[in-house]
């Protein structure tokens, strides 16, 4: 693609003399620029795909994967049937959905009451989610509560709380509130804040009374060994039975999700932005490489060495620069996401800070996740934007008159 005088002209341009100093520090500039836009983009690009990673398995871990509403309570008896005979990886598990207000030491809080079956309590709770308590002891009578809004409320381990649900039941004083009281058998860390706020959940029957659904509709909700093949058993239970409302666990989620995925795309157009200034900096330096070796550029073209191989070379000259600065960019980026918990935990050694609390983010560690097709498209990117930057300030040559060039020499 490239001659041996090509490269030959390149590499010399590669190394300006010393009176050209100034070009040094602009292919320097250029160099760190290209190079740290591709690094920091790279590691920018592995920490978000890390918090989606981790936060989705947050959310499947406590959610369902899929929720099936009813109208008819002889439907649910039904599908039931067919979904145990038809997809023997799917978990069934039935559940009550309402409000209610939680009352304790005087302090009321306005709370989302879920009730579950208590033989399949560890479908919906993973042992590393009780941070106090054991699931063990959650039954009939008791219930399981967010660390936060046990925090709030100043709840311990065996207090007992009341809590009023939006059904109502008659008296011969009126209508009032359906109430029960309940011992705290343990607490859950979810790692949203917005879940352990306002989430608790009791045994199903207990559910069925506070509620006064005795013998009526419930939810099934489904576990799969797959939960990012919701959206498929959705379109499969759908048409088993049109009559019921399916949500996956990404539709319950769709917003959270969908601002993740504009904040990532945000964070990749700014970011690229840093790798475009850096061009331009190669797009000044071939320019005045150019300007400054008007006269060597017409004396070659005078000894025969055509136009085209003059371009070929000086582009060859501004892509160097921007290959080797992405190459170096893509293997900083890389290691540095490898190592970004090591080097978190050396930056607040050295700084005094706690830098990413586990208190605040619900996480251990920083988190990070390398996408291949991220890095080959942001390598891809850098070099493609490297190439156009080297192109336009190389086409100027052929403007060049090499009469005017030896005019006056």
């Amino acid at each position: 693609m490239f001659t041996q005088t090509e490269r030959l002209i390149a590499t010399r341009n590669l190394r300006p003399k010393r009176k050209q100093g100034f070009l040094k520090i602009i292919s320097l500039f250029s160099f760190l620029g290209i190079m740290l836009g591709v690094a920091i983009l790279i590691i920018v690009m592995s920490v978000m795909n890390g918090f989606r990673t981790d936060l989705t398995d947050k959310i499947i871990g406590l959610n369902p994967h899929l929720i099936l509403q009813f109208n008819n309570e002889n439907d649910i008896e039904k599908l039931e049937s067919q979904l145990s005979k038809k997809y023997k990886e799917i978990s069934v598990t039935r559940s009550i959905t309402g409000e209610g207000i939680l009352l304790s030491n005087k302090k009321a809080k306005g709370v989302i009451i879920k009730g579950i079956d208590e033989k399949e309590k560890f479908q919906f709770f993973l042992n590393k989610e009780i941070t106090k308590g054991n699931l063990n002891n959650f039954s009939a009578g008791k219930v399981m509560i967010g660390g936060e809004l046990a925090y709030n409320l100043n709840l311990e381990l065996g207090d007992k709380i009341n809590i009023l649900s939006s059904s109502f039941t008659d008296t011969p004083f009126g209508s009032i509130p359906k109430q029960d009281s309940f011992v705290i058998a343990g607490f859950f860390n979810s790692g949203f804040y917005e879940f352990d706020q306002n989430l608790i959940y009791i045994e199903l029957n207990d559910s069925r009374s506070i509620f006064d659904k005795e013998g009526s509709i419930v939810d099934l909700e489904l576990f799969l060994k797959d939960p990012f093949l919701a959206e498929k058993y959705k379109k499969n239970i759908e048409i088993l039975n049109p009559n019921i409302f399916v949500t996956t666990w990404s539709d319950t989620n769709k917003s959270f999700f969908n601002a993740l995925k504009v904040e990532r795309n945000v964070m990749f157009i700014i970011l690229t932005l840093i790798i475009i200034v850096a061009a331009f900096n190669i797009i000044s330096g071939l320019t005045i490489l150019i300007k400054n070796k008007t006269k060597e550029i017409a004396i070659i073209k005078t000894l025969g060495l055509s136009e085209s191989s003059i371009i070929k070379s000086f582009f060859l000259t501004g892509f160097t620069i921007g290959f080797l600065a992405t190459i170096t960019g893509v293997f900083l980026g890389v290691l540095f996401s490898i190592y970004i918990d090591e080097i978190r935990n050396i930056l607040s050694m050295f700084l005094g800070i706690n830098i990413f609390p586990s208190d605040v983010y619900y996480l251990e560690k920083m988190p990070s996740e390398i996408n291949p097709v991220s890095v080959v498209v942001i390598l891809a990117l850098s070099l493609v934007i490297t190439s156009i930057a080297s192109y336009f300030p190389a086409k100027t040559i052929s403007k060049m008159k090499t009469t005017e060039a030896l005019k006056y020499e």
